[in-house]
């Protein structure tokens, strides 16, 4: 290798994209986290017999970039990814519909389904097929559409309250973790029209069929390994410095202070993190990340003596309930049924008592799955992320910085810098590609550096 020396700092999915490209460009590259394991927010621990992914992670077909890492890291057949899109929606009256897909070309695939949804008047169905249509034609790279909300947008097309909320506000929450009124319409777009609109198969939905350490984690510890990476694990890095011809940075590890030079950094962790790194640097806009802020997810997790239901997967309205999962197999559960209940922009609940969110949440399961009223709960347990993604509002499109900074040889990567994705696997995979191409543009202009595969 003639590259020259890079440190990538954080070792979730940005990282470890950053720390694999880098590896293939030439580049010497030591990955820094401070953890005992990569994969970032994604990742597992066991109770019992279950092997429990701390939060459902669920993407879709047009995650192209995210599909390649997994590619990369070999564990392309530990996810199923719909032959074409189906979500069934529940009510506690019974009175439930199915969201799916025809074969038709885009945009006219979903146009049978929005016009069939049993969970809106005729008059609201029409209103919602000529939405999407509109959905179609927008920019989600035009800043005034940030200026906005999802749900002032979409009264303003004259689209009732019970279709902000049991349609668009379905879809809106899971994926941006904000509700309507709080989501960025330029996020929005993104979602809507790259994920939903632009292509007929791009909203088929894709699922983990292994726990995510499995799935992310230790693949890319393997990957790395492989590529050359110098790994380290429990090592903390305390901040980035100016240092001559390079980069600075002092670190942590077993115990022990030392010093990291390098030619590039990448700093690939959450905004906060990112912010106390920098803070000795001329960064003036590192100040603005933390009107970022934050925003929850909390997960519900019911294991029941028998089977409850027979789906993989199910949207509930009109309830306490979000999202629930089927995760009996994926945790290698051998008896009963595993639920999993997902519930995005969970402010209300990151704080509750485990006890307060039983009495919610198993008579809310009982009334969508009549059969869990005969059922005995042998587990019941919650695992609360109260940062899970940066609070996509309107406005954040201008906090979130670019890849490359005003500091020679750093860039920065993580699912919250600029991508023009929301706060998800596909931002981060997209961010760590971007990262790594700065990376190498800036070497080649700064040092002539040559780099060879």
């Amino acid at each position: 290798m003639t590259g020259g020396r890079v440190v990538v700092i954080g070792g979730g999915l940005a990282g470890v994209t950053a720390a694999l490209r880098c590896a293939d460009s030439g580049f010497r590259v030591t990955l820094l986290e401070a953890r005992s394991r990569l994969g970032g927010a994604t990742y597992s621990f066991r109770r019992g017999d279950l092997v429990v992914d701390t939060g459902q992670h669920v993407f879709l077909r047009c995650y192209s970039a995210y599909r390649d890492l997994l590619d990369r890291l070999g564990v392309s057949d530990g996810v199923r990814v719909q032959s074409r899109f189906r979500a069934p929606v529940l009510t506690p009256r019974g009175t439930g519909s199915v969201l799916t897909r025809w074969n038709l070309p885009a945009p006219a695939h979903l146009a049978p389904a929005l016009l069939g949804y049993r969970l809106l008047t005729p008059r609201d169905r029409v209103r919602v097929a000529r939405t999407a249509f509109a959905l179609r034609r927008l920019d989600p790279d035009d800043p005034r559409l940030d200026r906005v909300s999802l749900g002032e947008w979409l009264r303003r097309r004259g689209e009732s309250e019970r279709a902000v909320q049991a349609l668009w506000g379905l879809l809106a929450v899971a994926a941006l973790n904000a509700e309507p009124d709080e989501a960025s319409m330029a996020l929005a777009a993104r979602v809507f029209r790259t994920g939903m609109l632009d292509d007929a198969d791009s909203v088929d939905i894709g699922i983990p069929q292994r726990p995510l350490a499995q799935l992310h984690g230790e693949p890319a510890s393997r990957a790395l390994h492989a590529a050359g990476v110098d790994v380290r694990y429990r090592c903390k890095a305390a901040a980035v410095r100016y240092a001559p011809g390079g980069l600075r940075i002092p670190v942590r590890e077993r115990g022990s202070a030392g010093v990291l030079d390098a030619d590039s950094v990448v700093v690939a962790t959450p905004h906060r993190a990112a912010a106390g790194l920098l803070a000795d640097l001329p960064l003036p806009e590192v100040a603005s990340w933390a009107r970022l802020s934050s925003s929850p997810i909390v997960n519900v997790h019911v294991v029941y003596d028998r089977p409850v239901t027979g789906l993989e997967m199910a949207a509930v309205v009109d309830s306490p309930l979000q999202w629930v999962f089927d995760r009996t197999a994926v945790a290698g559960s051998s008896r009963g049924q595993y639920l999993a209940i997902s519930q995005s922009a969970a402010h209300e609940h990151v704080d509750a008592r485990t006890g307060d969110l039983r009495r919610l949440f198993l008579p809310a399961l009982q009334e969508v799955f009549p059969r869990a009223r005969r059922a005995r709960v042998l587990d019941f347990f919650v695992t609360r992320e109260p940062r899970a993604t940066f609070r996509q509002a309107p406005g954040t499109a201008a906090l979130r910085p670019p890849t490359r900074t005003a500091v020679p040889g750093l860039v920065l990567a993580g699912a919250w810098t600029a991508t023009g994705w929301p706060d998800t696997t596909e931002g981060a995979v997209v961010s760590g590609i971007r990262a790594a191409e700065a990376v190498e543009k800036d070497q080649r202009s700064r040092h002539g550096v040559e780099v060879t595969a």
